[in-house]
C-alpha cells in the first residue's frame, strides 16, 4: 500500500522461498506510524507546492478517474499500508471498496481511520487537495464520509500467494478494478518474484478491468521505524514490461524524478511511477 513513495503494503509469506521469509521477517519490525511521518508529513507531506510528489500521485489518479473508464461496483486495493490517499478519487467511482494488508499493523491503523477514532493519522490535507483538483464542489468532510461508507471490509492479503485474499474470501471477485501503491517492489526479494505478485493479482480482476498501478523506482531500501526495508529496484520499462507478460494493455505510463529537498534520507528512491492497465480479454468499459 502505500508510501509517498515507496510503500510498506507488506505482502510476503512464511514459505519454502528464504527470499520471501526475510522479507515477512523484516516487516515484522515495520512501524506505521513512523512510516507515515517519513512519507506523509512535511516535507514530502507538503501539498502546496504542485511540483511536490504528493500532488503529482494525486492528480495521476484523478486525472485517469476523470475518464471515466475506470469505473464500475468493485475495487479492490492491493497492499494498502498504513495509508488512504490513493482511494481518495477512487470512491466517487465504485460503490464496493476492498481494503487489503499483510500486516495487522497496518490493518489496524485503517481502522482508526475508517472509525474516525481520535488516535488515527490525519489525511484531511490530502481530502482537501484532492477535491481542489477535482473541482466537483465537494468539501473534504464529504469526500471523507464517502471513502469510509465505501470501504466494507479490510482483509488480509499475501501476493505471493496464488490466491491473494485466500480461499472463501468475502470480497466480490472478480474485481472491475484494482488500485495497489507501493507494495510489489516493496514486498518483493527479486524481479522474477515482482512478476509473480503481479500475475497473482490479476487474478483478482475480471477480464476487461483495469488497474492502477504506483511504485518506485530504482528504490533498494526505506526506512519504516526500527526497520529497514529492502525493495527491489524497477524501472520503467520493466514495468511495462511485467504488464504486458501479466496480459495487460498498458493505456498510460507516467513517471516522477524525485526532487532533491525531497530525499530526505529515509530511503534511495529516485523516482515514482504510475501506470494505468487494462486485463486483455473483456470488451473495453
Amino acid at each position: 500500500m502505500s508510501r509517498a513513495d515507496p510503500s510498506p503494503a507488506a505482502d510476503a509469506s512464511l514459505g519454502p522461498d528464504p527470499g520471501r521469509a526475510a522479507v515477512a521477517s523484516a516487516y515484522q519490525r515495520f512501524e506505521p506510524r513512523a512510516y507515515l511521518l517519513n512519507n506523509y508529513a512535511p516535507p514530502r507531506g507538503d501539498l502546496r507546492s504542485p511540483d511536490g510528489v504528493g500532488p503529482w500521485k494525486l492528480r495521476c489518479l484523478a486525472q485517469t478517474f476523470s475518464t471515466g473508464e475506470v469505473s464500475g461496483h468493485s475495487l479492490i486495493d492491493i497492499g494498502s499500508g498504513p495509508t488512504v490517499y490513493q482511494l481518495l478519487s477512487a470512491c466517487s467511482y465504485f460503490e464496493d471498496i476492498t481494503m487489503t494488508d499483510f500486516l495487522e499493523v497496518n490493518r489496524q491503523e485503517l481502522g482508526l481511520w475508517l472509525r474516525e477514532e481520535p488516535r488515527a493519522f490525519d489525511w484531511s490535507v490530502y481530502s482537501q487537495h484532492v477535491c481542489l483538483i477535482e473541482g466537483e464542489g465537494e468539501s473534504w468532510q464529504e469526500k471523507e464520509r464517502l471513502l469510509r461508507a465505501r470501504v466494507k471490509r479490510v482483509l488480509p492479503i499475501d501476493v505471493h500467494q496464488p490466491r491473494p485474499l485466500g480461499e472463501g474470501s468475502p470480497a466480490p471477485l472478480p474485481a472491475d478494478a484494482l488500485v495497489s501503491a507501493f507494495c510489489l517492489e516493496a514486498v518483493s526479494p527479486d524481479l522474477a518474484s515482482f512478476q509473480r505478485a503481479l500475475q497473482h493479482i490479476t487474478t483478482l480482476l475480471r477480464p476487461g478491468g483495469h488497474l492502477l498501478l504506483i511504485g518506485a523506482l530504482e528504490e533498494s531500501w526505506y526506512l519504516a521505524g526500527e526497520a529497514k526495508l529492502a525493495v527491489v529496484p524497477v524501472c520503467e520499462e520493466e514495468v511495462r514490461e511485467a504488464l504486458v507478460l501479466s496480459g495487460y494493455d498498458v493505456r498510460d505510463l507516467r513517471t516522477y524524478v524525485m526532487p532533491p529537498h525531497l530525499r530526505t534520507g529515509v530511503d534511495d528512491v529516485k523516482g515514482i511511477f504510475f501506470a494505468w492497465a487494462q486485463k486483455k480479454g473483456g470488451l473495453e468499459v
